[in-house]
């Protein structure tokens, strides 16, 4: 109970000022867009502590501790995000519902926290959840409440707007006559593991909603049906379940439109197909599976029955986790957001003052194939590109490399496609490496082993960003093609941060993943998003993503270079490549 928690707030008196930024942000974002010109550093190494090592453009708020994106909405002309957040320090705890706004997803201005410990159902947190636009309009959130400080008893809470009238949605009553709405004490759930309620559904005049839970080590995604929001019971079985995959966290369940199609689907509309995410807590990494709903017995089936366990797909194969989709009717999409925590120690985020951030939202819908999703930057994150380079028809020989020069590369989106060339009479799979099968359910391992120094036959190629003039610190975002036991190319995507930063105790994992792209013309395009200390990738247009967190200690601020590689056997062109400089949005008023 006790004091109203205060973090990240504007005071009464700014509620009109936030309307007037909001307009300036409809028609006027160049007002609001900060240069970087004024913030280049100095030629002098940086501590993990730099303020320049701050992410410019991706979304956080001005200090202390964030995680999990929550109850994402498009509401009367705002987009709001709820967040886990900690007011008092940069580390997990003391955890509210901090609540942003913004008119595109990229700028924001931070309104009061907007769920707080304040009812015995969540006297001891207020953890992850979900918002659901009812059907006369009016937005609830279900989400995670602690009820018992000893052993984090988990209940699922309900929260209405006090005022639906409110564009801005800056207060939340909770029903204590309905609240919690579902208890683990029936059915044998584990109370500690019974968390994050999704996005509810409505189906044959029932809404239907989803909690993560595990039971030994299957983790599983339980169903609770309601006629009329407040009162729940849950179905006998899961909707989905698998063994040995420990609690699922975050879990979504959504429709998407037929393979190909990029129309967004409401949650409570008929999908061709349907995707089922869960947040594994063994691993810390996202896995979803694409399948079908039957809606009569509330079962989900995957498309591809061993989808939870081999090849299994994930969102992102970098430094991301928690992630949340919502439905956005303006612009008819399917929007995702995720968390990427930090990988420098504990000791440096108090000293920082803060800790995570989120991704760039991702458009994500269906690929022509019907395999696995496609997921590509919101449009919108384009207003933020300042000056720009262009580089067409560069030849990469092997062993080669160049730079791209003419703006800073510290903060920057980057869009680049390759060209393999190949002498004549001889074919790609002639100069690729024999793929060891060991490594088909692990292409971390793999990357790790066949890093961005490792010479190849095709490949690696790719880019080295957030890099020092004289390469002791880079960050490689590469291709590498492999031949499979089929005779087939197998592509493998890594980011190698393994020579990112001559700082100690940093975490600098490598990570990878397969692409599934038809690189039989030699054809392959990346993009990345350069932000100071972050480096989030897309291969493929979209089938392969990566983030990852980076910390360097000299190539920072203007001292940051932007390089093409070719470690391979195998020319290499850039057959086009653009960078733009990212200028700053509004965020959150820092």
């Amino acid at each position: 109970m006790g004091t109203r928690p205060r973090g990240v707030v504007l005071a009464p008196w700014a509620v009109v000022l936030v309307l007037v930024l909001a307009l300036r942000l409809a028609g006027a974002s160049h007002v609001i867009h900060r240069s970087l010109e004024a913030e280049a550093a100095p030629s002098v190494p940086a501590s993990i502590v730099s303020p320049l090592l701050r992410t410019g453009y991706h979304f956080q708020p001005p200090m202390n501790w964030i995680n999990d994106p929550n109850a994402p909405l498009y509401y009367k002309g705002w987009y709001h995000l709820f967040y886990q957040y900690n007011p008092k320090g940069a580390v997990w705890g003391n955890i509210v519902w901090a609540h942003s706004v913004s008119r595109d997803l990229i700028n924001w201005v931070a309104l009061e926290p907007a769920i707080y410990p304040s009812i015995p159902s969540d006297k001891y947190g207020c953890w992850s959840g979900s918002a659901t636009i009812l059907e006369d309009g009016t937005p609830a959130i279900l989400y995670t409440g602690i009820d018992r400080a000893d052993i984090n008893y988990q209940v699922q809470v309900l929260a209405l707007p006090k005022d639906a009238s409110d564009p801005l949605l800056r207060e939340w009553e909770k029903p204590e006559e309905y609240n919690p709405v579902a208890t683990p004490a029936a059915g044998g759930i584990n109370a500690t593991q019974f968390r994050d309620p999704t996005t509810a559904w409505r189906h044959a005049g029932h809404w239907r909603m989803l909690v993560g839970s595990v039971r030994g080590a299957r983790g599983m995604a339980l169903v609770y049906r309601s006629r009329d929001f407040r009162k729940w019971t849950k179905a006998k079985h899961p909707l989905h379940s698998a063994a040995l995959t420990g609690m699922w966290e975050c879990p979504d369940f959504f429709p998407v439109s037929g393979p190909g199609l990029q129309a967004g689907l409401d949650t409570s509309a008929p999908g061709r197909k349907y995707v089922l995410k869960s947040s594994l807590d063994l691993t810390r990494y996202d896995y979803y599976t694409i399948g079908s709903y039957d809606g009569g017995k509330d079962r989900y089936y995957p498309d591809d029955p061993a989808g939870d366990y081999h090849h299994r797909l994930r969102y992102d194969y970098g430094n991301y986790y928690a992630s949340k989709t919502f439905y956005d009717p303006v612009e008819r999409r399917r929007v995702l957001l995720g968390w990427a925590n930090e990988s420098d120690s504990v000791t440096d985020d108090k000293a920082k003052g803060w800790a995570g951030i989120h991704a760039i939202p991702r458009k994500i819908w269906l690929d022509p194939t019907g395999k696995q999703l496609l997921q590509w930057p919101i449009h919108e994150v384009e207003k933020l590109r300042g000056k720009a380079v262009s580089v067409d028809a560069k030849l990469v020989k092997p062993g080669d490399h160049f730079e791209v020069t003419g703006i800073a590369t510290y903060q920057a989106d980057v869009e680049v496609s390759f060209e393999l060339e190949l002498e004549a009479g001889t074919s790609l799979l002639e100069k690729a490496e024999a793929f060891d099968p060991a490594y088909d359910d692990d292409a971390q391992k793999l990357c790790g082993v066949k890093g961005a120094d490792a010479r190849g036959g095709v490949g690696p190629f790719g880019l080295w960003v957030l890099a020092s003039a004289d390469l002791q610190e880079r960050t490689a975002v590469f291709f590498r093609v492999f031949r499979d036991g089929h005779g087939k190319p197998k592509v493998l995507m890594c980011t190698d941060p393994t020579k990112s930063s001559l700082s100690p105790d940093l975490y600098k994992p490598t990570f990878a993943g397969f692409v599934d792209a038809d690189i039989s013309s030699g054809k392959i395009t990346l993009r990345s998003l350069i932000d100071r200390s972050v480096v989030e990738s897309f291969g493929a247009g979209g089938k392969t993503c990566i983030l990852s967190r980076v910390y360097p200690s000299i190539a920072v601020g203007k001292d940051a270079h932007l390089y093409v590689f070719n470690n391979g056997e195998v020319d290499v062109t850039v057959s086009g490549l653009t960078a733009w400089e990212m200028k700053k949005p509004l965020m959150n008023g820092a």
